[in-house]
């Protein structure tokens, strides 16, 4: 597979994973409105996908070894990539009463990461480091969102 694009898929994979599920979580828990959720989940898709393929733009760029052409595939691949792995998070949300949504979601995005590491690294420590990561960041969105919540 070429560079750009692994470079693009790989970050638009985990950062559309983690972040995705960080947001719908912590949302679900603060505020348990499907409503709320699904407009936070397409914002990630939206203006986070933009962000993260702007800063891959500018960390290749910095670089100094790309041309152009690589620059722009990692740019575009990245956005794409974070765009479709954060919206695929709707169809639960679409499909499912929100408790539900939030467990099929979790268990969708620890196959997603999992099935990325895996194909990335071919090594079970590698799987387990990303899926703790992904562990830690639900668990605190999670009491994050329980907390604000709490305070309406």
């Amino acid at each position: 597979m070429n560079h750009s694009i692994k470079v693009g898929l790989c970050f638009g994979m985990t950062s559309g994973t983690i972040t995705t599920l960080g947001l719908l979580v912590g949302l679900a828990a603060g505020t348990h409105s499907k409503l709320y959720v699904i407009g936070g989940v397409i914002v990630i898709a939206i203006a986070d996908a933009c962000a993260d393929a702007l800063g891959i733009h500018v960390s290749e760029e910095s670089e100094h070894s790309h041309t152009a052409k690589e620059v722009w595939l990692s740019t575009l691949s990245a956005f794409a990539t974070k765009f479709l792995c954060a919206a695929s998070f709707l169809v639960p949300l679409g499909l499912l009463d929100l408790h539900q949504a939030v467990i099929a979601s979790v268990l969708w995005g620890i196959a997603l990461l999992a099935a990325m590491s895996w194909w990335l690294t071919r090594g079970w420590r590698a799987v387990a480091e990303h899926l703790a990561v992904a562990a830690a960041v639900v668990a605190i969105a999670h009491l994050v969102g329980t907390w604000v919540g709490g305070w309406a």
